[in-house]
């Protein structure tokens, strides 16, 4: 592996802990204001913690992709999932399930065998603006399919707001490479116009994740966590060239990697564990939980009037 991959694998890393974080937290505030409407969400200090938390997930995410391929650094982002499972059960005081363990190993194991095939020198190649429209134009209207009113919301949301973030990283890594290329200009038409879709793209998908999570983490972030390299990765080997390494047998050992990746990823999907019930303030910060900068996350016990709460 490349000094490069292996730059844009610790940055992914990283990234990746912190879009669980964001996603956590972004979950207990939308089963605190189930329904709230977008105006609501923008006036709570709380939402705009979690989104700061995806800005600095994201500002990894843009660097890595300087340095590793699309068909690299956006399989990575299954380790969100990963790092969302224990961090949802800290907070909701609660254990880790076998199941849960067993869908992690499954999922870093086929992790594993994509790093191999994918790691690829760093990103050259980009999309012209013609390509860059197309991608956006057929992705907007995926979305819009999949944003209409009908059965499983959660889900469908879930779904666009995947590919809203996958090509989103596409068009990013276009950007990043293009600005930085020292052979052309940094500020160019193309590049103004692709990072106006990338904004649009990134602010959607957000907003798509949060309207999904209000039925819960486990299956919604799955799906975002399928469908987000799914598009991108679709678009680095059909449109910018990023192919597998090892021939034949490199693709058969990433096809085996995905569906390892993708049985653990259904396998955390699966558990409904019990959670205890927590009562918790209506000004408590739902980031602060994640992050445990409140020790007290244990359920709260209800006194009568005269009584002492027993320690």
């Amino acid at each position: 592996m490349s000094a490069a991959a292996l730059v844009a694998v610790a940055l992914s890393l990283v990234s990746a802990v912190a879009y669980a974080a964001a996603a956590v937290a972004q979950e207990r505030l939308a089963s605190k204001s189930d329904g709230a409407g977008l105006l609501r969400l923008l006036g709570s200090g709380a939402w705009w913690s979690a989104v700061g938390l995806n800005a600095g997930a994201a500002l990894l995410h843009v660097v890595a992709l300087k340095y590793g391929p699309l068909t690299l650094v956006q399989p990575l982002g299954a380790l969100t999932l990963v790092a969302a499972v224990p961090m949802g059960a800290r907070v909701a005081g609660r254990r880790v399930t076998a199941t849960e363990w067993r869908g992690t190993a499954l999922t870093l194991l086929g992790l594993g065998a994509l790093l191999v095939t994918a790691s690829g020198p760093a990103p050259h190649q980009v999309l012209s603006l013609t390509e860059a429209l197309a991608v956006a134009g057929t992705t907007a209207a995926l979305i819009g399919a999949l944003s209409r009113p009908g059965t499983r919301p959660g889900l469908r949301h879930a779904t666009a707001s995947g590919f809203a973030s996958g090509v989103a990283s596409a068009l990013t890594q276009t950007v990043t490479v293009a600005a930085t290329d020292r052979s052309g200009q940094a500020l160019s038409v193309e590049v103004v116009v692709v990072a106006l879709l990338v904004a649009a793209f990134a602010v959607g998908g957000l907003l798509l994740s949060q309207t999904a999570y209000r039925g819960g983490l486990g299956a919604p972030l799955a799906v975002v966590t399928l469908s987000n390299p799914m598009a991108a990765s679709v678009i680095g080997l059909a449109l910018l060239g990023q192919g597998l390494q090892g021939g034949v047998w490199g693709i058969l050992l990433a096809l085996t990697g995905a569906g390892l990746a993708s049985w653990g990823v259904v396998l955390l999907t699966r558990v409904t564990p019990p959670t205890p019930v927590l009562e918790l303030d209506d000004d408590e910060h739902p980031v602060a939980a994640v992050l445990a900068l409140d020790p007290t996350l244990i359920p709260r016990q209800k006194t009568e009037p005269g009584q002492l709460t027993s320690l």
